[in-house]
C-alpha cells in the first residue's frame, strides 16, 4: 500500500471516512447469497478472504493472537526495529544525560563521601545532587513515554497494512506514526485522568487495609479489624470501576491511529466498539498482557543463565583481590546478555499488546459496522498496485 493512505479503510463515522457509520446493514458481509461467510445459492458458504494475517470475518481469540504473532513473523524490520530504534535512542540520551549530570555534580558528591562519620549534609550540599537527579528522571520520564507512543503508532501502523496484505516498510511506518504521537499522548493521559479517580480510591484503601495489618500485629487498639475490613471492601469497590473503565477506553489509541481520530473523539469511538462487548474485550487485552509477560519473562531468564556458567567459571579463577577490569571482563558475557535479553523482552512487551489491541478494534468494526468488504476492497486495491514479482528463472 502506498505510503500516504489517509483515513484508508478504517474511516469511522466521525473522521469522515466513506464507510462510516456501518453501511452495510446488519450483516457483516453484505448477506448477498454467494458473499464471503454467507451461504450461497446451493447452501454453500464460501471462506472469507484472507488477504493479509486474519481472516476477514468476525475473529475468534485464535484469530486475534495468531494475527498479532503472524504480524510480529511477517513484518520484522518495523515491529522489531522501530522499539529497538527508538528505545535504544532514548537510553542513549537518558545516559548522557546522567553523565552530564555526574560531572555536573562529581564535587558534591566526592564532599558527601567525605563527611566525618555521624554528621548529618546540609541542604545546601544535597541540593545540587536533588536538581541533578530530578533533570535526568525528568528527561527519562519524557522521553521514555514519547517513545512508547511512537511505538504504539507504529504498531497500529504495522498492522493496518498487515490486515490486507500489504506493505510495511520502516520508513513509512515512521513517517505514519510520528505524526499520531501528540494524540496518543493526549489520549493516555486523559485516559488516564478518568481512571484516576477509583485508582486512587482503590490506593486509599489498600493503605487502610496495610495500616489495619500493622496495628492488629502490634496489638495496638481493636480498630485494625475493621481498617482491614473496611480496606479490603474499598478495594474491590473501587478496583471494578477502574478496570470497568480502563476496558472501556482501551481501544481508543486504535482509533487515533488508523481513523485519525482527536483524544476526546477516540475515547467516544472506544467506548462505542467496546459497549456490549466488554468481556471478551478485557478477557483477550488479560491474556495479551499474561502472554507478552510470559514469553519476555522466559527469554530474559534463559539468556541470564546462559551467561551465567561463563560467568561463574570465570569468576572461581579470580584472585583473592582482583582488578575492577578483570572483573568486568568476566561478567562482560553476562552483562552483554543480560542487556540482549532485557531489549527482547521490552520489545516483545511493547509491542504485542498493542497488535492485539488493534486487532480488537478491527474485530469490533468488523462485528458492528461491516468492515469486511471495505477491507478486501483495500486488499484488492492493494494487490493490484503491488509490483509484479520477477519471473523465476
Amino acid at each position: 500500500m502506498s505510503d500516504n493512505m489517509g483515513a484508508g479503510p478504517y474511516g469511522g463515522p466521525h473522521a469522515g471516512g466513506p464507510y462510516g457509520g456501518g453501511p452495510y446493514g446488519g450483516g457483516p458481509y453484505g448477506g448477498a447469497p454467494g458473499a464471503p461467510g454467507t451461504p450461497g445459492w446451493g447452501g454453500w458458504a464460501p471462506p472469507p478472504p484472507h488477504p493479509g494475517v486474519i481472516p476477514l470475518r468476525p475473529l475468534t481469540v485464535g484469530d486475534i493472537l495468531s494475527g498479532a504473532f503472524a504480524t510480529m513473523g511477517r513484518y520484522k524490520k518495523p515491529v522489531i526495529g522501530l522499539p529497538a530504534a527508538v528505545f535504544g535512542a532514548c537510553s542513549v540520551l537518558v545516559l548522557c544525560a546522567a553523565v552530564i549530570a555526574y560531572f555536573a555534580v562529581n564535587d558534591t558528591v566526592h564532599e558527601l563521601v567525605d563527611l566525618p562519620g555521624g554528621r548529618d549534609p546540609e541542604w545546601d550540599q544535597i541540593e545540587p545532587l536533588v536538581v541533578a537527579l530530578v533533570c535526568v528522571g525528568l528527561i527519562a520520564l519524557v522521553g521514555y513515554v514519547l517513545a512508547a507512543a511512537l511505538v504504539q503508532g507504529g504498531m497500529f501502523t504495522v498492522l493496518k497494512n498487515a490486515v490486507v496484505g500489504g506493505p510495511a516498510g520502516f520508513g513509512p511506518v515512521w513517517r505514519q506514526a510520528l505524526p499520531r504521537v501528540p494524540a496518543l499522548i493526549g489520549t493516555a493521559l486523559l485516559t488516564g485522568l478518568i481512571v484516576a479517580v477509583p485508582a486512587v480510591l482503590l490506593m486509599i484503601a489498600f493503605a487502610s487495609a496495610l495500616i489495619g495489618v500493622s496495628l492488629l500485629g502490634s496489638g495496638e487498639g481493636g480498630g485494625g479489624g475493621a481498617l482491614v475490613a473496611i480496606g479490603l471492601l474499598g478495594a474491590l469497590v473501587t478496583a471494578v470501576p477502574a478496570v470497568w473503565l480502563w476496558v472501556k477506553f482501551s481501544l481508543a489509541p486504535a482509533a487515533v491511529v488508523l481513523e485519525k481520530q482527536g483524544p476526546v473523539r477516540a475515547l467516544r469511538r472506544s467506548s462505542e466498539l467496546v459497549r456490549g462487548r466488554w468481556w471478551p474485550v478485557f478477557g483477550i487485552s488479560l491474556l495479551a498482557y499474561v502472554l507478552a509477560a510470559v514469553i519476555a519473562g522466559v527469554i530474559q531468564q534463559g539468556l541470564s543463565l546462559v551467561g551465567m556458567f561463563p560467568a561463574m567459571a570465570g569468576a572461581a579463577s579470580l584472585g583473592p583481590e582482583p582488578e575492577p577490569s578483570e572483573v568486568l571482563s568476566v561478567f562482560s558475557v553476562y552483562i552483554v546478555l543480560a542487556l540482549v535479553a532485557q531489549l527482547i523482552g521490552y520489545i516483545i512487551q511493547t509491542t504485542f499488546p498493542p497488535l492485539v489491541t488493534g486487532l480488537l478494534y478491527v474485530d469490533q468494526r468488523i462485528r458492528k459496522e461491516g468492515l469486511a468488504p471495505t477491507l478486501a476492497a483495500a486488499a484488492a486495491a492493494a494487490a493490484a498496485t503491488a509490483p509484479a514479482a520477477p519471473p523465476s528463472a
